[in-house]
């Protein structure tokens, strides 16, 4: 018998009961504390297995304390997501306990004497190295070979500056480079040399390299101590996860000998410069769970002080004795032929490596986002977030374009206070150029994808706290004197948005970190005050009080050792 429709019943099939939801054991719970969560504050937060289960009240933690349960009452201290800074150089920094160390703001007579130190202190014949001396401390005279030949007649020595992109060098290591006045500029560098054309002794950008490459390396085992002393002293600013912006084969070896240590805690993003064939064939090898080499560094250009070799749009002020027609100085020097920097981002962003720029001027941050967008243009959109980093001075018309092809500006927020580097760059560029230093706020106004990288130890402090008080004030830590880009400063809760969620979300990872919520990481610190609750001149002044990774307890300032 044929039914009717309306007879036939049309059910949808059981769906099967979820199993009621095992007790969770916290293995570690905070309380009593204001904790930062999107959206604002809970008291309490519990953890399992390294991850946050449960956020909110004092209360609604009590299912899952047991009798194991590590319970910390905060005594109201406050709490906030782990750091991120998308900048550094840890192994760098920790070398730099092995050097002869020159204050950012030593004098010249105090800095001779400081080398003289270390030279009386080597052997004839050892090299001396060290950073960082300021060039505009010299006044008219600028740094030269003669200065060091007085003091160290028997040894090489070789000195860093402040931006990390000029060099000075001895007559001794002069030698043994064998810089001569007939040696020619290599490509991307400048040899200075006297009204005579012999060599003054300074070197710029790849120049430098004619003399580094006869220094004696260090150890593997020095490379892995001098890393893990920058990374102790970043767990001590809270700062959870990393960039670290430049590999060599070396750094990378010693990020894998600490992870096998377990002596490896935060997570690191490695960027390997591009034109080691070598290492990026071989970055899997070093590959370990917190540290991933799938970033690429590329160096567009330089930096816009006393040597002028950042990329400009526009001209430079006149440098003293430059000569007519002589484009470096005119403006700048970009480092890579647009075309085969186009066709390098290609390729490396269809192989899903994230590319992080070093563009200071503008005509190299204009670069590097053409670049980006001739990837968009091949591959799509991919998530790959390539960040173009410093971005001292960005055109608007650049600013503008840059969510529509999901670039990054990876901005320097430790360079806005007056320091000994601002002397040299607002000799070298245009006054009206400085209204927009570092334009971090015109950024967020047009939608950008915004992230702080310190740069340390280029820069001379690698504690977010100074870089959140001086995103919003523009002036020295503490307040007062001179405001360096004033219509550029964002609010706290930006600034602090920069450093957690949006720095995360720029490496594909915040779904697991960057806010206190559950089912995320327990990526987090605690602080000696409310940096919402105290005037901003005093967050500079802020102090971790413990760091934790996924759980683990990783800084702890009661126990630390000195000068961590």
């Amino acid at each position: 018998m044929a039914l009717g429709i309306a007879a036939i019943a049309i059910s949808s099939p059981a769906l099967p009961q979820s199993p009621a939801q095992p007790a969770i054991s916290a293995d570690l719970i905070l309380q009593n504390g204001r904790l930062l969560i999107p959206g604002g504050w809970a008291t309490a937060m519990a953890v399992a297995h390294g991850t946050i289960v449960a956020i909110g009240d004092d209360v609604a933690m009590t299912p899952y304390r047991t009798s194991s349960t590590k319970v910390i009452d905060l005594g109201g201290k406050m709490v906030m997501p782990g750091l991120h800074d998308m900048h550094v150089h840890p192994g760098g920094a920790g070398m730099q306990f092995f050097q002869c160390a020159l204050p950012h703001d030593a004098k010249p007579a105090e800095l001779l004497n400081i080398v003289s130190g270390c030279v009386k202190n080597a052997k004839p014949g050892d090299w001396i190295t060290g950073r960082a001396y300021e060039a505009a401390s010299f006044g008219k005279t600028p740094p030269n070979k003669a200065m060091l030949d007085k003091i160290a007649p028997n040894n090489p020595v070789m000195l860093n500056d402040i931006s990390g992109h000029s060099n000075w060098a001895n007559s001794a290591a002069l030698k043994l480079a064998g810089i001569t006045r007939d040696t020619p500029n290599p490509p991307n560098g400048i040899i200075e040399r006297d009204a005579k054309g012999e060599p003054t002794g300074l070197l710029r950008e790849s120049a430098s390299n004619l003399v580094s490459r006869n220094i004696p390396p260090a150890t593997r085992e020095r490379h892995a101590e001098a890393l893990k002393k920058g990374l102790d002293s970043l767990l001590a600013q809270g700062i959870t996860a990393f960039d670290d912006a430049l590999l060599t084969t070396t750094t990378a070896q010693a990020y894998s000998d600490l992870s096998d240590k377990g002596e490896l805690k935060q997570r690191v993003r490695g960027c390997l410069f591009y034109v080691d064939q070598n290492l990026l064939k071989l970055r899997n090898y070093y590959a370990r769970p917190r540290f991933t080499p799938s970033c690429i560094k590329m160096q567009l250009d330089g930096v816009p002080t006393d040597s002028h070799t950042a990329a400009m749009l526009e001209p430079y002020m006149p440098l003293p004795g430059a000569k007519a027609g002589d484009e470096i100085r005119e403006k700048g020097l970009l480092m890579v032929d647009q075309a085969k920097l186009n066709a390098l981002v290609v390729e490396f962003d269809r192989e899903g490596l994230t590319v992080k720029f070093h563009a200071a001027g503008d005509a190299a941050v204009r670069a590097g986002l053409d670049a980006i967008a001739a990837a968009r243009k091949a591959n799509g959109f991919n998530h790959n977030y390539h960040n173009v980093a410093h971005n001292s001075f960005v055109n608007m018309d650049d600013i503008r374009r840059a969510k529509s092809i999901e670039a990054t500006f990876e901005f320097s927020p430790y360079l806005l206070s007056p320091s000994p580097i601002m002397d040299d760059i607002e000799k070298a560029v245009r006054p009206d150029l400085m209204s927009r230093w570092i334009p971090i706020k015109d950024a967020l106004d047009a939608g950008a994808m915004v992230v702080p990288g310190s740069d340390w130890p280029v820069t001379t402090s690698v504690s977010p706290w100074y870089a959140l008080e001086t995103m919003v004030t523009r002036q020295a830590p503490g307040g007062g004197g001179k405001v360096l880009g004033p219509e550029e400063r964002i609010t706290l809760k930006q600034a602090v948005e920069l450093f957690t969620i949006a720095s995360a979300r720029q490496g594909n990872f915040d779904y697991a970190t960057g806010s206190l919520e559950t089912g995320k990481f327990a990526d987090f610190v605690v602080i000696d005050r409310n940096i919402f609750e105290v005037p901003i001149t005093d967050v500079h002044n802020t102090k971790v009080l413990m760091t934790y990774i996924e759980g683990e307890k990783v800084y702890d300032a009661a126990t630390a050792p000195a000068g961590n």
